[in-house]
């Protein structure tokens, strides 16, 4: 049993909870270990839902609190990131400098967040509101401040029309 409810949870959730990590955390490093952590948590602890939208939204809520634990950590905060051609890049999915979402990362945590929620998970703002613990008018409100960053980030380019 165990064996097959670590397979479910790889197979349906492991990438869902890298761009997570990786969104919240900017290192896919630490996007692998929040990745690890999560599934663990789910697999020492699991539960029953009536649907896997509510199984779903259970996972990135768990995701999102580690990777919040994770930023508040001392070792995050102190640390020094090593140099880039010291990094195996081979299999990292780092966003293409100038590409979209490369631009969403680089917006302020509070935009981020729900801009990938919403646009790349195809969260409504309500959905959004109850998995970041925010009212949806704040939701909407950061959503929109996002939009305009984007907009003026991308100048001109056919990704401004998308916002």
């Amino acid at each position: 049993m165990t064996n097959e409810r670590a397979e479910y949870l790889v197979e349906h959730y492991a990438n869902l909870i890298l761009r997570l990590g990786k969104t919240w955390l900017g290192d896919m490093d630490d996007a692998e270990d929040i990745c690890q952590t999560v599934l663990i948590k789910l697999l020492e602890h699991p539960r029953d839902f009536p649907d896997t939208d509510q199984e779903r939204a259970w996972v990135i809520r768990i995701a999102v609190n580690d990777c919040k634990n994770w930023r508040k950590t001392a070792w995050f905060r102190r640390r020094v990131p090593l140099d880039d051609a010291l990094r195996l890049t081979v299999e990292n999915p780092e966003p293409e400098s100038g590409s979209l979402l490369a631009q969403v990362q680089a917006l302020p945590a509070m935009y981020r967040e729900v801009i990938f929620l919403r646009y790349y998970e195809g969260y409504e703002v309500k959905e959004i509101a109850t998995l970041l613990g925010r009212s949806p008018a704040l939701v909407s409100t950061h959503l929109k401040r996002g939009k305009e960053k984007l907009r003026n980030m991308l100048g001109g380019t056919e990704y401004a029309r998308e916002f």
